[in-house]
């Protein structure tokens, strides 16, 4: 249940200016901070990637260096889709929803990006089919990339009670099987393929530009647990009506 909205003062045009200029600040503060660290983040030392990764693709098998489609970077979401799941994660699916707008820009700006999941190509074809997205998206069911990348997790490490995930341990009752997360690769002119990033939990935010919106609205994400309202976008109608009774 959502917390009864309670709205701040209400104050003269000039006492608002006032609050607001002293906001702008911080905002600037936060664009600068920004900027630091995605300098900090180009600046990451890569790791070369050894292992000959295969997955199933609608266009046959490909090795990870194929996914790149001839461009020399590779935005991966770790998308959460196990094996026999009837559907996809319902917060990967909200962030999966802002993709297919992007990808003109991204593949044209030299960026691959595709999804990669565990579960069987066909389970991952018909969810993609069902939600109407365009997103390359490709199976790691017979490799072990989703292991190796800290996102899937097998059931004997689950049974020792703690697994790896964001960069430490966490206990295992909140892995679920599978964890979220986006990874970055770069491929030279040789064909060499390099892990440069990774990110975790809500390290993949931003690329979820309704947040960004409803962070500009009068009542923000109006939430009381992370996307505790969010539904997958075919499944809305099912869900409670949060507009204002006086709407």
């Amino acid at each position: 249940m959502h917390h009864p909205f309670v709205s701040p003062p209400v104050v003269s045009r000039e006492e608002w200016l006032k609050a607001r200029k002293a906001l702008l600040a911080g905002e600037k503060e936060m664009t600068r901070l920004r900027d630091k660290l995605n300098a900090e983040r180009l600046a990451l030392p890569w790791v070369k990637v050894e292992k000959d990764y295969v997955f199933d693709t609608p266009t046959g098998k490909k090795t990870l260096g194929e996914l790149f489609d001839g461009r020399s970077q590779l935005i991966v979401n770790h998308f959460m889709l196990g094996p026999g799941w009837e559907a996809g994660c319902v917060g990967c699916s909200f962030q999966a929803d802002h993709i297919d707008g992007a990808l003109a820009h991204l593949e044209n700006h030299d960026v691959t990006f595709t999804a990669i999941s565990r579960a069987p190509l066909p389970e991952i074809l018909a969810y993609r089919k069902r939600m109407g997205w365009r997103f390359n998206w490709v199976s790691s069911y017979d490799n072990d990339f989703n292991y190796d990348y800290h996102v899937s997790f097998t059931p004997e490490d689950l049974a020792k009670g703690k697994v790896f995930y964001n960069f430490t341990e966490i206990d295992a009752e909140k892995a679920f099987g599978e964890l979220p997360g986006m990874s970055a690769f770069y491929k030279d002119e040789a064909g060499n393929v390099f892990h440069t990033y990774s990110t975790y939990a809500r390290g993949g935010e931003e690329l979820i530009g309704t947040f960004m919106i409803l962070d500009l609205a009068p009542k923000g994400r109006n939430e009381t647990a992370t996307m505790d309202w969010v539904r997958r976008h075919d499944e809305y109608e099912k869900a409670p009506d949060l507009r204002a009774c006086c709407a």
